[in-house]
């Protein structure tokens, strides 16, 4: 036996290739790059593999089989690797976490094939149903040619990323953990808000990514006693991201944080037929009053704003800066390969005499394509198809020369626009906020505004998009399939560039004879003073071309059995109805683009007024869903069911399944709450 392993031993030695300083050198040096590309984190923290025991063997194994190259010395490593495999692993380290189940692999059986979620649209183009998720598939490594089970690559069991160890720990722990095989991958849950699968055939694993998400919110809207604060103001917003971020969550099995939810973007994301404009005016309100859902107690104030059409043929020229985020946390397949095909879809809807130039910024800032007409289509796709994700993340660099490139473009009588699109891991440079701030007020002013579009979850920065967007005059949307690419640059591509109206606000002055209390829903963020309804130096939202604007009002009549407030014992004498019918007075202000006084539209609301369409009790629907998802503190007893059977009940047309897609995220979301 002895003399047997002596014989075992030459004949390793003898396979055993000597060593290649070369080749040595070659893989330190692609290392290097592969470490200093896969940066992107935020400052505190930097991408990180964190590894176990199986990933580690797994490591020390991959570069025998690169290094080997002849039949002979391949079978014997192959041999010494499924020993080594057999004698140092315990058992249940075999054992693959699926969908936070654990699924163990029989003896010499394949992996089990994985069915891909089918994307399938309407015939209209729009998504219907739950076909809306995009997941990012990552491939395993090849390990051998060998028909033999492959255990997954260490890269796709230990990819995560890390905020700040430190302050990390209990998170660190788990992930090592899970990679050593020791625990089954968590739950969905807030803290792990994205599932990542790897491709089919080789199974699906679900792994963890570090909360480092941040959104710009407040607390719910508070009711209010009419005769202490009858003046309620506002700013308008036509922003829509929050609802794509809720839709991400709940078509991969995790409730929304619930800080995520703005519901006047869950209700402003869907398109509405409100009465067009008359006059010289850009767009409409309609004023509707209709009974409370969710409260018999109360009616409900429903406010619709329709946005005046502009053909293409009347656009004016359109300058596009594209600033695009290549940092390395960009790589992702719903990051920036998912970025690029969007961006190809909007190209088709550009006329050809439109510019576009691409601006990116990872660790610096650089120009890729100047100003370009659409017209050289294949020009533009080539620099987009040359991107890759790489490096950390220089955001004030990148708007600064964004910004610089758009005002050498700009023309007299042009629309000229910065869009940024990134994942929100906006670091680098921002060591002043207000300075930022500042500075895209400042070239808001000169005529070059700033939309921001996301991509990707798991380090969406949310809150700095939002007022990214918000003090440049722009539009903030979430993008998480090339469904909702079309809708936002395609079939929304006119009202997102093209402005009809500036700094748009909105004033209700409630009745006290007639209304008691009186809460707005929503547009928690976007409250004003209202002293700033009259002062045109305040900024205030935008109305594009096309757009429609929902605000909502849920308003309690004097003498109601729902007034929650009760009388003051030293208050003042309840205000005595003078015969008027007026619940209150409806105010609207708004500039034309590159005007500096407002002008003002008013109308009274009267009891009873308006008539109660199939798109105000869908947006009554959705405002419902919203405030579910919140906590729901004002709807009594009503809950998903009744959010379902009024949706359902008021779908009406449904041409792109935009409201077919909520009804199933409802569905959704009653199940995971339960």
């Amino acid at each position: 036996m002895a003399e047997e392993l002596d014989d075992l031993k030459r004949a390793f030695e003898a396979a055993t290739p000597a060593p290649d300083e070369a080749r040595k050198r070659e893989n330190i040096a692609l290392a290097q790059k592969n470490f200093a590309d896969l940066q992107g984190s935020r400052d505190a923290a930097r991408l990180t593999v964190r590894k176990g025991r199986m990933s580690r063997l797994l490591d020390g194994v991959k570069p025998m089989f690169h290094a080997l190259s002849t039949k002979g010395a391949l079978t014997v490593t192959t041999a010494i690797v499924a020993v080594g495999l057999l004698v140092i692993l315990p058992k249940d380290a075999m054992k693959l976490p699926v969908g936070g189940d654990v699924l163990t692999q029989s003896e010499g059986a394949a992996p089990p094939a994985v069915e891909q979620p089918k994307v399938a649209d309407d015939a209209s183009g729009g998504a219907t149903g739950a076909t809306s998720s995009i997941v990012a598939a990552e491939s395993l490594a090849e390990m051998s040619p060998a028909p033999v089970p492959v255990a997954p690559s260490a890269d796709a069991l230990s990819r995560q990323r890390s905020e700040d160890l430190a302050t990390q720990a209990p998170a660190a722990e788990e992930s090592e953990a899970f990679a050593d095989g020791d625990m089954a991958a968590p739950a969905p849950s807030v803290a792990m808000r994205e599932k990542r699968l790897v491709a089919p055939g080789d199974g699906m694993i679900v792994l963890p990514e570090s909360d480092t998400e941040a959104f710009a919110n407040a607390e719910t809207s508070p009711l209010k006693v009419t005769a202490e604060e009858p003046v309620s103001t506002f700013s308008i917003d036509v922003d829509t991201a929050s609802y794509a971020v809720v839709r991400s969550s709940l078509m991969v099995g995790a409730m929304p944080p619930r800080e995520a939810v703005r519901v006047e973007e869950m209700v402003n994301y869907f398109p509405y037929a409100y009465p067009a404009p008359e006059g010289d005016d850009p767009f409409r309100p309609t004023v509707t009053v209709m009974d409370t859902p969710w409260n018999p107690g109360t009616q409900l104030v429903h406010i619709g704003i329709q946005g005046t059409l502009l053909p293409v043929a009347d656009r004016p020229p359109l300058n596009l800066v594209f600033l695009i985020d290549t940092s390395g946390s960009m790589q992702d397949a719903n990051k920036l390969p998912l970025l690029k095909q969007s961006f190809r879809l909007m190209l088709s809807e550009l006329r050809p005499e439109d510019e576009v130039s691409i601006v990116t910024y990872a660790g610096s800032a650089g120009q890729v394509l100047e100003p370009t007409r659409a017209a050289e289509r294949s020009t533009i796709l080539a620099a987009l198809d040359r991107l890759e994700a790489g490096g950390s993340t220089a955001g004030q660099e990148g708007l600064q020369q964004a910004y610089a490139v758009a005002e050498g473009m700009a023309g007299d009588g042009e629309v000229t626009r910065v869009i940024l699109a990134t994942d929100g891991d906006f670091n680098v440079g921002l060591s002043d906020p207000e300075a930022l701030k500042d500075f895209i007020e400042e070239k808001r002013e000169a005529g070059t505004y700033l939309s921001v579009l996301g991509f990707g979850r798991g380090n969406l920065d949310d809150a700095t998009m939002q007022a990214l967007a918000q003090n440049g005059n722009g539009t903030a949307a979430y993008i998480d399939t090339l469904s909702e690419a079309r809708k936002v640059l395609v079939d929304q591509l006119t009202g997102a560039l093209f402005p009809i109206a500036n700094d748009v606000k909105i004033q209700v002055e409630f009745n006290p004879a007639e209304i008691a209390e009186y809460r707005l829903i929503g547009y928690e963020t976007r409250a004003l003073n209202r002293e700033d309804f009259n002062n045109d130096r305040v900024d205030a939202g935008d109305i594009g071309a096309g757009h429609t604007v929902t605000a909502l009002y849920e308003v309690t009549p004097v003498g109601s059995e729902a007034v929650r407030n009760g009388p003051l014992r030293y208050g003042e004498a309840a205000a005595v109805s003078d015969g008027s019918d007026e619940l209150g007075f409806f105010k609207l202000r708004y500039k034309r683009p590159g005007e500096a006084q407002s002008t003002l539209i008013e109308e009274p609301i009267l009891a009873g007024q308006g008539e109660v369409s199939d798109d105000a009790r869908f947006s009554v629907a959705i405002a419902g869903f919203g405030q579910l998802l919140r906590g729901g503190e004002y709807l009594g007893s009503w809950g998903w069911g009744d959010a379902i059977a009024l949706a359902n009940g008021a779908r009406g047309a449904d041409p792109y399944g935009y409201r077919a897609e909520a009804v199933t995220l409802m569905r959704l979301a009653e199940t995971m709450d339960r």
